[in-house]
């Protein structure tokens, strides 16, 4: 059972990370899905998406909690019944899930450079204290995208763009936490964002 990293935030806050190791078969076997979610996974034509889907379950009973305590609203932003804000992420062969008293999101992404082709999509003020030619580069445009998806997940409204509505105030990737802004539609919010670094992924999330 690879869970990989438990993180206490606060009093009200946890992230767990799993490590995707286990088969399909070995990640199925002991869970109990509901109609809907055996339906969706099932439906997957990645082995890799539904192993990803299949250990953020797994990580929901670390947290004891079952598939049958999970729903998803009209936006696909997931909920739990007893009222705890959750946020859901996987990539690769590494998932999260942060759970809180306070709304939250999180996101993990694998470092590639083709990040940077895409970087004017999501970049603009952050541009001002970026520098291309540095070395952790590449990082840093990771954890800009991870906390903008976060923020993304957190709200969840059609409309909200990166680039125009989320920022990231300058950090280095040794601070371990940053502060980041929603400014959308007159609405101004701050919020704590947080990244760590391991086996060349980047795991950031926001906490309300």
């Amino acid at each position: 059972m690879p869970l990989y990293k438990s993180i206490s935030v606060n009093s009200q806050t946890t992230v767990k990370i799993w490590k995707i190791e286990e088969s399909y078969d070995d990640l199925m076997s002991s869970l109990d899905l509901k109609t809907g979610s055996l339906e969706r996974v099932l439906g997957m034509k990645s082995e890799l998406h539904q192993r990803g889907f299949l250990s953020v379950r797994h990580l929901l009973r670390a947290f004891g909690y079952t598939d049958q305590d999970l729903f998803y609203d009209k936006n696909g932003k997931p909920h739990l019944k007893d009222g705890k804000y959750i946020s859901i992420t996987h990539s690769f062969t590494f998932s999260g899930v942060i759970i809180s008293d306070k709304e939250v999101g999180i996101d993990i992404e694998k470092q590639r450079d083709k990040i940077a082709i895409i970087a004017k999509k999501f970049v603009e003020y952050e541009f001002e204290y970026l520098d291309k030619d540095a070395k952790d580069y590449i990082n840093k445009l990771t954890v800009i995208w991870g906390v903008k998806e976060s923020l993304y997940k957190l709200f969840s409204t059609p409309g909200m763009l990166f680039r125009e509505h989320f920022l990231v105030i300058p950090f280095t990737l040794d601070d371990a936490e940053t502060v980041c802004w929603i400014d959308y539609k007159g609405l101004k919010k701050k919020y704590n964002a947080n990244y760590l670094e391991f086996e060349g992924f980047t795991c950031a999330y926001v906490i309300e």
